[in-house]
């Protein structure tokens, strides 16, 4: 290894370079437990059958609805394979921006500031109906999670780009015009 390399980036290698350390897993210093509650929510979302599923309900679940559903899970992909490559180096799991990353704005960023948890919330609510399941509608429950990383996110965003105030007075947060997902 490097002599270069920190203490942190030896034992975390890329996840150092974006801030985890044991210390934030411990404390939630960089938000490390609003990625923790994301992830489980998303790995539910995808590992849970449909409960209960609507042949359990005695129901014949439309195929337009599953159309539906797979139509929004793929416009999810497709919206965060678009947040993905516009932020490029400045991508961070964590809601703390890496020191120095710069601040993105154009894109699918200047539709929204969060369209990465735009898409979570897309391809979700696609499983949903994709799958006919209650149980998923719940996990729906990712949007308030996903709110209150995007605020602790959007905290730091206003101390590390002075410009960011200004970017978030005018631009929608999560999904417009929806209470509890846009706080301009």
């Amino acid at each position: 290894m490097s002599n270069n390399l920190s203490d942190v980036e030896r034992s975390f290698g890329l996840l150092g370079r974006w801030g985890f350390t044991w210390a934030g897993w411990r404390d939630n210093r960089h938000g490390e437990w609003w990625l923790m509650a994301q992830l489980a929510l998303i790995a539910a979302d995808l590992l849970l059958p449909a409960w209960p599923a609507p042949v359990a309900l005695g129901l014949a679940w439309p195929a337009w609805l599953v159309a539906l559903g797979w139509l929004l899970l793929l416009a999810g992909l497709v919206l965060a394979a678009q947040a993905f490559w516009r932020l490029g180096p400045s991508l961070s799991p964590l809601p703390e921006p890496m020191p120095g990353a710069a601040l993105v704005t154009q894109g699918v960023y200047g539709r929204c500031r969060h369209p990465l948890y735009q898409a979570l919330l897309l391809a979700a609510l696609g499983q949903a109906l994709r799958l006919g399941s209650p149980l998923h509608l719940l996990l729906l429950a990712l949007a308030a999670v996903l709110a209150g990383k995007a605020r602790r996110e959007e905290r730091a965003l206003c101390r590390s780009h002075p410009d960011y105030p200004a970017y978030r007075a005018v631009t929608p947060a999560i999904v417009p015009w929806l209470p509890g997902l846009d706080w301009r």
